[in-house]
């Protein structure tokens, strides 16, 4: 879903990702960003295939980030460094405390609500990685085969 990077990183659009998958550092105008944007998309069509509805489904960029933090309450810059510094960035963003996952995505399992959580960080840098994904305990019975694809 994101562009492929490299060394030197690249200065991007912020126009990736549909809508509704797309995570709140593009969102709010980051241009500087990596593999995290795709873990924040896989995280909310995980939560789509569980409930078979959009987890966040924003009628425009500004409806999308007003979803996303009713649902995961509304960041901080103490919780996430260099959030100030975006263009999208409002000090007077509507305060939402974070919600339980599990009210939103019900019968998911204790390891798929971790998993899923740790997808859907605010923070770009604090989101799991795909690697360290693959070694998270809901997807154990992922066989090595594919875990080790390249």
């Amino acid at each position: 879903m994101a562009r492929a990077f490299g060394i030197p990183v690249k200065n991007f659009t912020h126009e990736v990702v549909t809508l509704w998958y797309r995570a709140p550092d593009i969102l709010m105008g980051s241009k500087d960003y990596n593999t995290s944007v795709d873990i924040w998309s896989v995280g909310c069509i995980f939560a789509e295939i569980v409930t078979k509805k959009p987890l966040f489904p924003g009628k425009n960029e500004d409806d999308q980030l007003n979803k996303i933090f009713k649902i995961r309450g509304t960041p901080a810059s103490d919780e996430w460094f260099g959030i100030t510094d975006l263009d999208g960035y409002k000090s007077d963003f509507p305060k939402y405390e974070k919600e339980d996952l599990s009210k939103y995505v019900p019968g998911l399992s204790e390891e798929g609500l971790d998993l899923m959580e740790k997808m859907l960080i605010h923070d770009p840098n604090k989101r799991i990685s795909a690697k360290e994904a693959l070694k998270h305990p809901f997807l154990a019975d992922v066989p090595d085969a594919i875990k080790n694809m390249k």
